[in-house]
């Protein structure tokens, strides 16, 4: 089974880039870049991933970004995780980035869309790796923000393939967004939303009727509600849930507690994805491999969540058809 999971052609569509950063990594880039990091080795680093809550991994996720101040920083962040990502046979990714919290820090986003992009090229040209780009909304910042953010990026409309909305969820209902979301639309480009990992249902009502987004990034807490588990359903809205981050946060005690099994027998759109690997132990492989372990899903099984989330990719559609074509054999 693990070889096959290995060999399954993956989508990853639930990324975060700045959730990638290897402890290794951030050592390297803070020597580079003269940052002094509050950790004196990569094990102190990882002894600090013990999260009580989404609070508490932010805390340090965002702290962690201050080592990404060139061009140069992004783009190795985002090759280190394509790389690893290929290596564990996915063949596509949607990441998604935070400009806001590099902006705060006086970063660019020139600086971050020039490494990002110089990345994303290089992945396609080298590793056969095809990758979308989701600008993402931090929700416990000004609605204002969000939309001089959305604007500063129309240089870049034509390599932008949806925005998002993501960080602290509890107290953040996606309502507010709405017209940042139009005008996203307005510009050509579809919105996913954060919703129903921390947050209530109605969190993932709002995304789907206030922000009309096309996907639901984690959407696990929906069984509590019936009516909204069958919309899900009838409208086939892809969830990318995140298993091993769900457990790290606590959303859930345990892999074997996770609702992924009556979310499946409920017949919705699931895909598997790994949110913020560095943190959350392990990509899309460990996800698949933690589920099986946990669930005992069968070859079929995981077929089926691979071919949703590479019907749900941002990515052409040419190379879409190749891609399920190489999954069916």
């Amino acid at each position: 089974m693990d070889t096959f999971l290995k060999a399954l052609p993956k989508a990853e569509l639930h990324l975060h880039i700045e959730g990638s950063l290897e402890p290794e990594l951030m050592f390297g880039l803070a020597r580079r870049n003269g940052v002094d990091l509050p950790y004196q080795s990569v094990e102190e680093v990882r002894a600090a991933y013990d999260f009580s809550d989404l609070q508490s991994f932010l805390d340090l996720y965002y702290q962690g970004m201050a080592v990404l101040q060139t061009p140069r920083d992004f783009h190795d962040l985002a090759m280190d995780y394509f790389r690893r990502a290929a290596s564990e046979g996915v063949v596509h990714v949607d990441l998604s980035f935070d400009p806001q919290a590099h902006l705060k820090r006086g970063i660019g986003l020139d600086v971050q869309m020039e490494g990002l992009l110089g990345a994303m090229d290089e992945a396609e040209r080298e590793l056969d790796l095809s990758t979308g780009l989701i600008l993402s909304f931090l929700r416990d910042e000004p609605v204002a923000s969000a939309a001089e953010v959305l604007e500063q990026a129309q240089p870049w409309l034509d390599r932008i393939d949806a925005v998002g909305l993501d960080s602290a969820e509890m107290g953040y209902p996606p309502g507010p967004f709405a017209e940042v979301f139009r005008r996203a639309r307005e510009l050509g480009i579809p919105g996913v939303a954060h919703a129903g990992e921390e947050g209530p249902p109605e969190y993932i009502q709002g995304a789907l009727d206030d922000l009309q987004v096309i996907r639901v990034d984690h959407g696990v807490r929906c069984l509590e509600d019936p009516g909204l588990v069958r919309r899900l359903k009838e409208e086939r809205v892809p969830l990318t849930v995140c298993p091993l981050s769900n457990v790290r946060l606590k959303v859930v005690e345990r892999m074997t507690d996770h609702p992924l099994p009556r979310l499946l027998a409920a017949g919705l759109t699931l895909t598997i994805n790994s949110d913020d690997p560095a943190y959350f132990g392990g990509g899309v492989l460990d996800n698949y491999r933690a589920c099986h372990s946990a669930f005992g899903w069968g070859q079929e099984t995981f077929r089926q969540l691979a071919r949703n989330a590479l019907e749900a990719a941002f990515m052409p559609e040419a190379r879409r058809q190749a891609l399920l074509t190489e999954l069916a054999v």
